[in-house]
């Protein structure tokens, strides 16, 4: 049976991914628990499992109501924050969910948070907030050395990849994007497609991991056009990747 994968929004930019075979259904990091479970029943699912990529609450603060109604098992990081998990995965793990039937493959990667995680099957990888269309998660604990690894582990992934990301900041970060590389015709591509999206209230999600490695900043540290970028920002920027991504780092941060 093949599957099937909705969004449901949450909270102003958040989507709680929906897993579903069948009358089964796995839930992503539900930071609510009202939409989820609303979806549910209008939908006539059965909850199988939930899967948490880190701590943060808007992520997490539906679990523990969603495990009320339906006391199924969940997945997440080594992080006794997330008191609920029930099978406690890291990096090279692997498992199966029975409902729907998918084999993953654990990849840690720091940067957002300390021990966030990314779940890896066949081809599509859910990526919490370690990475965003055209843009990558804050740097809450982790530092820019940890996240330029934690992307370049998801950008070894096969380019067909494709990415489930958790906030709808699509135009956002191409519009800044577009400061750092306003000559690239694959960023100019995806900037007008994601505003005829939004304009139409369609959201800008999923999307290729090939197609990231074209115009997204944060995957793109070692490109000659970005390193100028960031050595213009600062002049003190020394080339390597995890430089150039501090510099975008604290660019974004601060960009209007």
């Amino acid at each position: 049976m093949p599957l099937r994968i909705e969004a449901i929004p949450a909270f102003q930019t958040n989507y709680i991914w929906a897993l579903i075979e069948g009358k089964d259904c796995l839930l992503v990091d539900p930071g609510s628990a009202a939409e989820p479970l609303d979806f549910l029943a209008r939908e006539g699912l059965a909850l199988r499992g939930l899967l948490l990529t880190h701590h943060h609450h808007d992520h997490i603060g539906g679990v523990d109501e969603i495990l009320t109604r339906y006391p199924v098992p969940v997945w997440g990081p080594v992080d006794s924050r997330i008191a609920q998990v029930t099978h406690r995965v890291e990096h090279g793990d692997r498992f199966t969910t029975d409902s729907p039937t998918l084999d993953w493959r654990v990849i840690e990667t720091p940067g957002h948070t300390t021990t966030h995680i990314v779940f890896v099957t066949d081809q599509l990888a859910l990526v919490g907030d370690t990475l965003f269309s055209a843009g990558c998660g804050r740097l809450f604990e982790g530092t820019p050395e940890q996240m330029q690894h934690s992307l370049d582990r998801l950008a070894a992934l096969p380019d067909d990849t494709v990415i489930y990301c958790a906030h709808e900041y699509t135009r956002d970060n191409c519009r800044f994007a577009l400061a750092v590389e306003p000559d690239n015709p694959a960023l100019k591509a995806r900037a007008a497609q994601v505003d005829k999206l939004r304009q139409a209230g369609r959201i800008t999600l999923p999307s290729a991991l090939g197609e990231e490695k074209t115009y997204n900043p944060f995957m793109r540290t070692r490109e000659p056009a970005v390193i100028a970028a960031a050595r213009e920002r600062d002049p003190d920027c020394d080339r390597s990747p995890e430089s150039v991504f501090g510099v975008l780092r604290r660019w974004k941060d601060n960009f209007g």
